[in-house]
């Protein structure tokens, strides 16, 4: 899993991404599937979207020391 003792592994979840990219451009995943990819999606991205919103942050504030 890619949250492990609240330690978040953006590499991880940005191949996590890659591979549900590939699996729902084939034609043979079925809408169930789809579905299931979309919610696994918006976990992985929302996950990102706070792992960078928190190294900006940190960034920041050693600039400002």
């Amino acid at each position: 899993m890619i949250m492990e003792e609240n330690k978040f592994d953006y590499a991880k979840a940005m191949a996590e991404l890659e591979e549900i990219a590939q699996r729902v451009e084939d034609a043979s995943t079925g809408l169930e599937d789809i579905d299931k990819y979309i919610v696994r999606t918006k976990e992985l991205v929302e996950g990102c979207r706070n792992y960078l919103r928190t190294a900006r942050e940190r960034i920041d504030v050693l600039k400002n020391q």
